[in-house]
């Protein structure tokens, strides 16, 4: 086992090392800490302690052929964080689960300490078409389904006694895990066939809808239910599949563009009401309230602390929602 303890200006070398490449920020004073055991191959199982930072993996880091093929599978075990890759936006709480695929840009923000229990592997391992695969990840895996409960009780087994392994051992029992994760995102990805087909794919098309339609301000649960003609009880249901509501999804996704958007230079001449008015909250107020909840800081003190330099900034649109 190799350990690694590291400050926030070393953030960056370690994700590099033992996961993939990222632009990292942190606050200072910034310490985490790294165990990892290699199991074979692109194998590796690591426990790691995260201070409160931001992590992105840009479309140009992900477009590297290197590294296209490298996956991550995460248990979140304390703490909380928010994850964005392929349009979709997952709040991860203790327990919950995330795949993350390297040829994706994402992005990783915590405003919390967090721990998280990581299984690094090469794409062809994992037993699924590359579709599965690609629409497996950034979904909310639940703490409480069954086969999510077997995977992390075998991750963490795995952790204490890898030691103890021989070397073929190891590589067997990583690639055992690969099997439990399989068997996990068939009961998670909407595109592997199930008994309620028609079911994810209303699903599938509500997520889209709203991801679209962020900046239209009249967008609530009970139009979204009216705009795929289910009521509003079905709604509820089908965003159970997800571990969420639509309301809290409609409003994680439109906090989570807020948050792209202070982040980015390019949008640096909008002020905070407009990004507010962008993104669908009429009211300024209920926006800042909101966005301090879910990261722990107002809009204005995210834009200072992590606006990103190098980008010529955005044309202050002529006409904007009203707020």
């Amino acid at each position: 086992m190799r350990i690694h303890e590291y400050s926030g200006a070393e953030l960056e070398d370690v994700a590099g090392e033992v996961f993939v490449p990222v632009i990292a920020r942190t606050a200072p004073g910034y310490r985490g800490r790294m165990a990892l055991h290699e199991l074979g191959g692109t194998l590796a199982l690591s426990r790691s302690y995260w201070g409160p930072m931001s992590a992105v993996r840009t479309a140009q880091m992900a477009a590297r052929p290197s590294e296209d093929d490298l996956m991550l599978f995460c248990v979140q075990t304390a703490g909380e964080c928010s994850v964005y890759q392929n349009d979709r936006f997952v709040a991860m709480t203790a327990g919950t689960g995330l795949l993350a695929e390297a040829c994706s840009p994402s992005e990783r923000v915590s405003s919390t300490e967090t721990r998280t229990l990581t299984l690094r592997f090469s794409r062809e391992l994992l037993p699924l078409r590359a579709a599965e695969i690609t629409d497996g990840c950034a979904r909310t895996i639940r703490p409480e389904a069954p086969a999510m409960q077997m995977l992390s009780g075998y991750l963490s087994r795995l952790f204490t006694v890898a030691d103890d392994l021989t070397a073929p051992q190891r590589l067997d029992a990583g690639q055992a895990a690969i099997d439990l994760l399989a068997m996990v995102l068939r009961d998670v990805a909407p595109s592997v066939p199930s008994g309620n087909g028609s079911g994810g794919v209303v699903l599938d098309m509500m997520l889209v809808h709203v991801r679209e339609h962020l900046a239209d301000p009249n967008l609530g649960v009970d139009e979204l239910a009216r705009r795929h003609h289910v009521s509003v009880r079905r709604a509820y249901t089908l965003f159970e599949r997800i571990g969420t509501t639509p309301g809290a999804y409609i409003r994680e996704q439109r906090l989570l563009a807020a948050q792209v958007m202070l982040s980015d230079q390019r949008y640096a001449r909008l002020g905070t009401s407009h990004i507010a008015a962008a993104v669908g909250f009429l009211d300024l107020r209920t926006f800042e309230r909101a966005f301090l909840r879910l990261y722990g800081m107002t809009p204005a003190g995210w834009r200072r602390e992590h606006s990103r330099a190098g980008a010529a900034p955005a044309p202050v649109p002529q006409e904007v929602p009203p707020h």
